[in-house]
């Protein structure tokens, strides 16, 4: 009885030390990811941007990631290894993958022009609407059903934002444009992600995305790179390709999507949308402190009724994710409890036959 009883303190010291490191290591890849998301942020607007490093070339600096993070890929897949590639036929990858590729590369192109003409924390708030163009785009391709209350919801992000653009102290048509055209691209993307693949069972993590989907990114972005920067680039003979920036900058870019592969994979996507959540304020409080960015009290409002919008559309998805869990499970327990009653049935007809023989 002693000895029993002396091992339970410890199996169950050892079951919260266990229960303890996981929640701990949850955290460290939710810190990792906010940290990796806002350097590249603020590292592409510093490059971007004509006030700081002034290297106002969007499509080479998504071309160069493009072409940096599709080499890592590869080493990682068929050199090292050390990520199993996805069996994919030609006319998949045509049919499914490009098209992903596309709508990406202009998402990138679009976002990253964007930092020319707006404020960090303003874009921040731009993409609040994010949640607003995926569900309005999965009605339209009837990915998602109509609800009215989602709607609603969808409605009050929407009013939120556009309270927060009316405040913008440096409001930009044209950077406003840019970002909401990367918003609307970026939806569509992650809608087709579902019908292109998930559909057809086949599933990309981040390493694997970027191996198939970043080489032809960097493709489709060389043919508008040819006419809208290239002849720039060419004429502005003072531009020497700094190694240690560039290289920097597209080695975080890569460690982004390593960090998303661990947060998703480790935790949930759920998780990364509201670590993201955490990752905006954080980002529109350095804008305001740091990089000097007017933040005024409507900007702030807008984006407050706005960010109520989004944890309300997260909390209403995690309970929707709870509900399909609890009834997969409910039918699961039916399903055994119904097979446990045909062997008892069996068992009892092979009794009473021996019995009658």
């Amino acid at each position: 009885m002693g000895k029993g009883a002396s091992m339970a303190p410890s199996s169950s010291s050892s079951l919260s030390e266990g229960m303890m490191k996981k929640i701990l290591l949850s955290y460290a890849y939710v810190l990792i990811w906010i940290f990796l998301s806002f350097t590249v942020i603020v590292y592409n607007k510093y490059i971007l941007d004509k006030k700081l490093y002034n290297w106002p070339f969007p499509i080479s600096l998504t071309m160069i990631h493009m072409a940096f993070c599709s080499s890592l890929a590869f080493l990682l897949v068929r050199v090292f290894k050390l990520v199993e590639p996805v069996s994919m036929s030609r006319d998949l990858y045509i049919s499914s993958v490009l098209p992903i590729g596309i709508l990406y590369s202009l998402s990138l192109w679009l976002s990253n022009s964007a930092y020319i003409y707006l404020s960090v924390s303003f874009i921040q708030m731009l993409k609040a609407l994010m949640p607003v163009a995926v569900y309005s785009i999965g009605v339209s391709l009837k990915k998602e059903s109509f609800k009215t209350d989602t709607m609603a919801n969808m409605l009050s992000i929407s009013v939120g934002v556009a309270i927060a653009a009316y405040g913008e102290a440096k409001f930009d048509s044209w950077g406003v444009i840019l970002q909401l055209g990367a918003v609307a691209f970026e939806a569509t993307r992650l809608v087709m992600i579902q019908i292109l693949l998930t559909s057809k069972g086949i599933n990309l993590n981040p390493i694997t995305s970027l191996y198939y989907v970043a080489p032809c990114c960097f493709v489709f972005l060389s043919i508008p790179w040819i006419f809208v920067e290239y002849p720039i680039l060419k004429e502005t003979s003072s531009f020497h390709f700094d190694y240690v920036i560039f290289g920097t900058n597209s080695l975080c870019a890569f460690a982004l999507n390593l960090a998303v592969f661990l947060l998703v994979g480790k935790t949930s996507a759920l998780t990364m949308n509201v670590a993201g959540v955490v990752k905006d304020w954080l980002l529109i409080a350095f804008s305001w402190s740091v990089i000097k960015d007017t933040v005024t009290a409507i900007n702030l409002f807008g984006y407050g009724l706005a960010f109520l919008g989004v944890a309300y559309y997260n909390h209403a998805k995690l309970q929707a994710m709870k509900a399909k869990e609890a009834q997969k499970k409910a039918a699961q327990a039916d399903e055994e409890a119904g097979k446990l009653l045909e062997e008892r049935d069996g068992e009892g007809m092979g009794k009473k036959t021996d019995a009658q023989d």
